[in-house]
């Protein structure tokens, strides 16, 4: 298993170092621009400015209730849209963790040596969530290089805290692409699938303070429980907890999936409706005799 994880976590580097720093980078003009946003004299000039936008627009942005307070500026400038951002990430990821192989024609090969599907699985998904914290990780040193300069006034272990929730969203979203990837005919059909659900509900609960019925709708988001940048006044941890226990879940029926179904040569699958294999095989009455 460990080998499974090393070899698989290896793979994984560029995209750890390509998304962190970028987001590293991000976050660190974010932290160094709070300071300007944070002058009395161009506060209200800003205020102004944002309230003058549509609700509509600014929903999905977490409002502007708090926008100068350092939680609420750090979910409007980066955490409120990184959900989905990163999120591209964690479905593409965990569709193609099994299934990119699989298509590939490699995943057959590598199964015929003496290794448990148990084993591979959970190695596979040991490098995947490292990659996930890997890059998460990255991107925190970005805000804490400048947090101590900055009129956040944040420390590193609350500023730690956003990414905490941050973490059980991409967890929750790639797990879920990984049960796709099981079920589903193809790797891409998994990763669409997953990243329209993930897309559907960002829109679902930004413009749930708008509408009446999304907002009962919302209660049943996952992203409903995502807090994003206000993580920082408190994190939720049962919100946390709850997220981290369907990814639990979406792994194991995926991992029972895995034990059970064939591993294709290469390429993709199709759909299979019972009973359609046994007609397809029936030769007309003509040809029998």
């Amino acid at each position: 298993m460990f080998t499974i994880f090393r070899y698989t976590f290896a793979r994984y580097r560029g995209q750890i170092l390509g998304w962190g720093i970028a987001l590293a980078v991000l976050g660190a003009y974010g932290v160094a621009l709070y300071d300007s946003v944070a002058d009395p004299n161009t506060r209200q000039q800003l205020l102004n400015l944002v309230q003058g936008y549509p609700p509509e627009l600014m929903a999905f942005f977490g409002g502007t209730a708090d926008f100068f307070s350092p939680s609420g500026y750090l979910h409007l400038e980066f955490f409120s849209y990184m959900s989905v951002i990163i999120g591209i990430f964690s479905v593409v990821a965990g569709s193609a963790l099994l299934a990119g192989d699989e298509e590939k024609g490699i995943l057959d090969l590598v199964l015929s040596h003496p290794i448990s599907r148990t084993s591979f699985f959970f190695g596979r998904l040991a490098a995947f969530v490292g990659a996930t914290l890997g890059i998460l990780f990255i991107a925190w040193i970005g805000f804490v290089l400048l947090l101590s300069g900055s009129a956040l006034e944040l420390s590193p272990g609350e500023m730690l805290l956003p990414f905490f929730s941050l973490f059980g969203v991409l967890l929750f979203f790639g797990t879920l692409a990984l049960v796709f990837s099981m079920w589903l005919p193809s790797q891409r059909l998994a990763a669409m699938l997953a990243g329209l659900l993930m897309v559907g509900s960002y829109f679902v609960n930004s413009l749930a303070s708008l509408d009446e019925n999304l907002e009962k709708a919302d209660r049943f988001n996952p992203l409903h429980y995502y807090q994003g940048g206000h993580a920082i006044e408190g994190l939720k941890w049962e919100w946390l907890a709850g997220l981290l226990a369907f990814a639990v879940l979406f792994t194991l029926i995926a991992w029972w999936r895995f034990e059970r179904r064939d591993i294709r040569v290469s390429g993709e699958g199709s759909w299979r409706i019972p009973g359609m294999g046994h007609l397809r095989s029936r030769k007309p009455v003509e040809e029998t005799e």
